[in-house]
């Protein structure tokens, strides 16, 4: 491949997985249909069709299964097809109870490896498991078809486990939203798409809707681990409910903020983050758009860079490179400053709002460099910048 034909990060003709996958609320419905048909015929099937929330009926396979006298276990297997999730190859466990006079019941409980709601605000008990609406009716509606005539006389109780889902939730927002020990079952249709990362958009709105329902009128948003613990080191007053991870999501971010009537809003992030947001991209991902090269270099030009560094920024890839040669000159924080008043004015334009915006920059390694705030006498058709650095 020639240097004219190189494939950037944002080029589409780059290639994704594109096999769709199942939730962890789908796995958990097969699961439990299964264990309930083991517990009427005495074996554990194969397979098992079930009907998910969306309206299709899907086969799933049937990873291993146990029958004793009055309960039944059946365990399957999470494929996220090419959606990259913390869940994909979770093995989904439902243990099927009878309950002896009981006629009708359905009671569905969490076993080891699903969470449990510790906070309200979730739609949930607190004290019960992490295993959201859409899927609790879809787990009762598939056992209850499976069970026919059984719910006549007897109830049943259904338990739901993921074993190793408290490593799992670590990997999620789920100990933000106050959901501990596990993870959540999850998943509105049935369906993972692949690279949707409609999981984490989902996840991202939910913790500001958290917020806001606990009375917090400020929110925090950053793009990772990082970024956020520098923003918490800068806000100490807040308290940790504050704090959403967006990711890429800016969109997402922003208009949760703006539907809960949030008053302030900060965001947390590095310049190639900054950089985006400038460009008014609703989500910041390397696959959406290459960084705009050009930005960077009206962004060094501005702050007194010679014009052959500024070039060699606009002709390179990252934003890491106008960064580090700009740190070089002592010329970081007006750089940062300028990108960050860039990005500003870019969200303000994008996401109006009465909502004071301020942006808190900080380098690679999570340091603070400058911070820029919106002057909150400015009016809300054309507000000022007053620039803050240390």
């Amino acid at each position: 491949m020639s240097d004219g034909e190189k494939i950037r990060k944002g080029d589409g003709k780059r290639k994704r997985g594109n096999r769709s996958g199942f939730t962890t609320g789908a796995c958990s419905a097969a699961a439990a249909r299964a264990a309930t048909l083991a517990l009427l015929s005495g074996e554990t099937p194969a397979s098992v069709c079930v009907h998910l929330p969306n309206g299709h009926d899907v086969d799933f396979a049937i990873l291993e299964g146990a029958v004793a006298d009055d309960a039944a276990r059946a365990v399957i297997v999470k494929d996220a097809g090419d959606d990259p999730d913390a869940t994909n190859g979770a093995h989904i466990t439902a243990e099927v109870r009878r309950l002896p006079g009981q006629a009708g019941e359905i009671v569905l409980k969490g076993g080891a490896g699903v969470g449990t709601v510790t906070r309200e605000g979730l739609g949930l008990e607190v004290g019960g498991p992490a295993i959201n609406p859409v899927p609790r009716r879809n787990i009762r509606d598939n056992v209850r078809s499976a069970a026919g005539d059984l719910l006549a006389v007897d109830g049943l109780e259904v338990t739901i486990s993921v074993p190793g889902g408290e490593d799992m939730a670590k990997k999620t927002l789920n100990s933000r939203l106050g959901i501990l020990g596990g993870i959540s079952i999850l998943g509105t249709t049935g369906i993972v798409r692949p690279y949707s990362t409609a999981a984490f958009r989902a996840s991202v709105v939910q913790a500001v809707e958290v917020a806001a329902r606990q009375g917090q009128t400020s929110v925090v948003f950053t793009t990772g681990g990082r970024s956020e613990k520098f923003a918490m080191q800068q806000l100490p007053e807040l308290t940790e409910s504050c704090f959403v991870q967006m990711g890429d999501f800016v969109k997402a971010a922003f208009i949760a903020a703006i539907k809960t009537r949030m008053s302030r809003v900060y965001v947390g992030a590095m310049a190639g983050k900054l950089t985006k947001m400038s460009q008014g991209l609703t989500v910041t991902h390397a696959w959406r758009a290459e960084i705009d090269r050009d930005l960077l270099a009206d962004c060094a030009q501005e702050v007194g860079a010679a014009p052959d560094l500024v070039e060699a920024i606009r002709a390179a890839e990252t934003a890491r490179f106008a960064a580090e040669r700009l740190q070089a000159l002592g010329l970081s924080v007006d750089f940062h400053r300028a990108l960050g008043t860039r990005a500003l004015r870019s969200l303000k334009s994008s996401y109006p709002g009465d909502y004071q915006l301020t942006i808190l920059v900080c380098d690679f390694e999570g340091r603070f460099i400058c911070r820029v705030d919106e002057a909150p006498e400015a009016s809300a058709t054309e507000k000022e910048v007053r620039e803050n650095a240390v």
